[in-house]
């Protein structure tokens, strides 16, 4: 994965479905399908959810996220 050989630690994330850290950690980055069918990119921080970015496709959520980690 792309996030491993950048070096970003799998405590500074969560993919749903595919990458899910044990215990959750308190705070993370996130991209996520959300309910209206776009793409967010946000973090969580202190049992909230805060979406930084809405994107129209996949592809764009994952540049923006990647770009938050590295």
């Amino acid at each position: 994965m792309e996030l491993r050989r950048a070096g970003v630690a799998d405590g500074y994330y969560r993919i749903e479905g595919v990458h899910e850290p044990v215990p959750i950690p308190t705070d993370f980055l996130f991209p996520r399908h959300a309910p209206d069918g776009v793409w967010e990119t946000g973090a969580y921080e202190r049992g909230t959810r805060e979406v930084i970015a809405r994107h129209p496709s996949e592809q764009a959520a994952c540049e923006k996220f990647l770009s938050l980690l590295l």
